[in-house]
């Protein structure tokens, strides 16, 4: 199986190519770039160094949320247009559950997005076979003490909002710091989850994928604080 996966979740941009187990071509950007101007380029790329074509991607794995609203629409987008010629499978992965197959180690990886005003995005996972432990959710950082305090260890945190879960339990013990490098999301991790996913008939039409946002964006949280709901 050929996978292309493709991120643009956050800040940073990801295309990865892989046959099955292995990598064909991985490129990473963060250096500020807008999504709309990076993104296609960079699947473009990949396909030419490859020597590949849209019709032999057997699957795309793309990153469905959370993470900033914009940037997964232009992923979704892209990924949709790519694969909808040729009725491609697509596998809308977490964005949490793609970071965590950046790491494989023994003990609990918990992948942490910043999302702003004190709360984060964040999922745990089994660190060796990836397996979820908790569902996506969205909630302050303080929060996720009882669960830290009672899983398995070590602890590795991997995300953007890594550092704030390292300062806030920098008390507790078996918390492993990890290189930045492994805490970004990265084309090759999409593809190894998306992969998982189809595996398990979880892929779908591109026409069916859709966002998952985890919560109201800022905008729809000001309406409703005006109207008092």
């Amino acid at each position: 199986m050929i996978c292309m996966g493709v991120d643009s979740s956050g800040k940073t941009a990801a295309v990865a190519l892989m046959q099955d187990e292995k990598v064909l071509y991985e490129e990473f950007i963060n250096a500020g770039l807008t999504h709309s101007q990076t993104l296609l380029p960079m699947m473009a790329r990949a396909l030419d160094c490859t020597g590949l074509s849209p019709a032999q991607i057997d699957l795309y794995a793309v990153s469905a949320g959370p993470g900033s609203f914009t940037g997964l629409r232009i992923g979704l987008a892209a990924v949709k247009g790519m694969a909808q010629p040729f009725s491609t499978p697509c596998a809308g992965v977490s964005t949490l559950e793609a970071l965590a197959w950046n790491v494989a180690c023994e003990g609990t990886v918990v992948s942490v997005l910043d999302a702003r005003r004190g709360e984060v995005y964040w999922a745990a996972f089994d660190g060796l076979t990836h397996h979820r432990l908790t569902p996506d959710a969205a909630a302050p950082v303080t929060e996720l003490g009882n669960f830290l305090g009672n899983c398995k260890k070590p602890v590795f945190f991997v995300g953007d909002g890594a550092d704030l879960c390292y300062n806030r339990y920098d008390n507790l013990s078996d918390i492993i710091h990890l290189p930045q490098s492994l805490s970004l999301p990265r084309g090759s991790g999409l593809c190894l989850a998306g992969m998982e996913l189809h595996r398990r008939g979880e892929s779908v039409h591109p026409a069916l994928l859709v966002p998952n946002y985890l919560r109201l964006s800022q905008a729809e949280r000001e309406r409703a604080a005006r109207l008092g709901q």
